[in-house]
C-alpha cells in the first residue's frame, strides 16, 4: 500500500540523507542542512524527535526552515542519559562551528530540550517546548517504564506502541498514513538498541533545572487531544516555561508536525520572525494561545 507521507520523507532523504557523527563517545545520527541546504550559517535550528522519531520525523518543517536557516536533526544514540546526550549535544554545536541554536524539543526530546536551555541558556536563542512533561516523576510505575527496560523483549516493547497506535488509528481513520509511518519506526527503522535507550532515558530523567525564558525567546506548544500529555501536565509545563506564550493545536494527537506540517511550520516561523508560508496566514488560523 502506497504511504505518502513515506513517500515524502524518502523524496526529503535523498536531498539531506542522515550521517553519522561521534559526540563523547555515543554514535549519534545527523541531518545537517548545512552541508547542502540553503540556509545560512549564520541561524541555525535544532530538531530533537520523541521516542518514535529520528532525525527525519521533521522532515516537512526541516524543508520549511532550510530556505531560511541551516537546521540540525539528530537520531538518539544505543546509550545514555538525558544529562549526557545535553553534553553530547553541546558537543555536535561545538563540533559544527555553531555559537547558538533556536531547538525544538518534541516529548522525549522536549525534556531534553528544556534541560539543555536551562544548562545552557548562553547557547540558545529560542526554546521550543512541543507536546512534551516537566516531570518523569511517577514514570516508572507506569508501562512500558514500569519494566527492566534492557531485559524486558523488545518485542513486547514494540508492542505496546503498536496498540496504542492502533487505538489512535481505529478513532482517526483518516489518520491512517500518519500511524503506519510511525508503527514503521516501533517496528524495527529505529534499532532495538537505540529503541530501549530512549526508553530509559526517559524513565531515568533528571529534575529539569529552573529556565531563565522570556516571552520572545520561548514557545510552549500543545494539543487538546493528545493522549500522552494530559492536561495537568500540560498546565505545568506552561508553569515552568512561563512567561514564554503557549500555543495550542485544536487537533493533532501527540504529532501534530505530522498531522499539520504547514500549521506548525507556519507557528515556528512566526515564532522566530521568518515569513510565514502562507502569507495571509495568523497565529489564530487554527490554533489558540492557552
Amino acid at each position: 500500500m502506497t504511504n505518502a507521507l513515506m513517500n515524502a520523507r524518502d523524496t526529503f532523504l535523498s536531498r539531506f540523507p542522515e550521517g553519522r557523527i561521534e559526540l563523547n563517545g555515543r554514535d549519534w545520527g545527523l541531518i545537517d542542512t548545512g552541508l547542502s541546504g540553503g540556509g545560512g550559517e549564520g541561524e541555525v535550528f535544532l530538531f530533537l524527535p520523541g521516542t518514535l522519531g529520528r532525525a527525519d520525523v521533521f522532515f516537512q518543517q526541516i524543508e520549511a526552515l532550510s530556505a531560511h536557516r541551516r537546521v540540525l536533526a539528530v537520531s538518539y544514540p544505543s546509550s545514555g542519559s538525558v544529562a549526557e546526550w545535553s553534553a553530547s549535544l553541546l558537543a555536535l554545536l561545538d563540533a559544527k562551528g555553531v555559537d547558538k541554536v533556536a531547538l525544538l524539543g518534541s516529548s522525549l526530546g522536549g525534556f531534553l530540550a528544556q534541560y539543555f536551555a536551562a544548562e545552557n541558556p548562553d547557547r540558545v536563542t529560542h526554546l521550543f517546548a512541543a507536546n512534551t512533561l516537566h516531570s518523569v516523576e511517577g514514570i516508572d510505575t507506569r508501562p512500558p517504564y514500569s519494566s527492566d527496560l534492557w531485559a524486558a523483549p523488545i518485542e513486547e516493547l514494540r508492542a505496546g506502541f503498536a496498540m496504542g497506535m492502533n487505538a489512535w488509528k481505529q478513532a482517526h481513520p483518516d489518520h491512517a498514513e500518519m500511524v503506519d509511518f510511525l508503527m514503521t519506526e516501533a517496528a524495527g527503522r529505529i534499532p532495538e538498541a537505540e529503541m530501549r535507550a530512549r526508553l530509559d532515558a526517559t524513565k531515568r530523567g533528571p529534575v529539569l533545572p529552573p529556565l531563565s525564558n522570556t516571552e520572545a525567546n520561548a514557545t510552549v506548544i500543545e494539543t487538546v487531544d493528545d493522549p500522552l500529555i494530559p492536561p495537568p501536565m500540560r498546565e505545568a509545563v506552561r508553569a515552568r516555561n512561563a512567561p514564554a506564550p503557549a500555543f495550542r493545536f485544536l487537533w493533532g494527537g501527540h504529532f501534530p508536525y505530522l498531522l499539520r506540517p504547514a500549521l506548525y511550520s507556519n507557528l515556528l516561523m512566526a515564532r522566530l520572525g521568518i515569513e510565514p508560508l502562507s502569507p495571509d496566514w495568523t497565529l489564530n488560523d487554527g490554533i489558540f494561545e492557552a
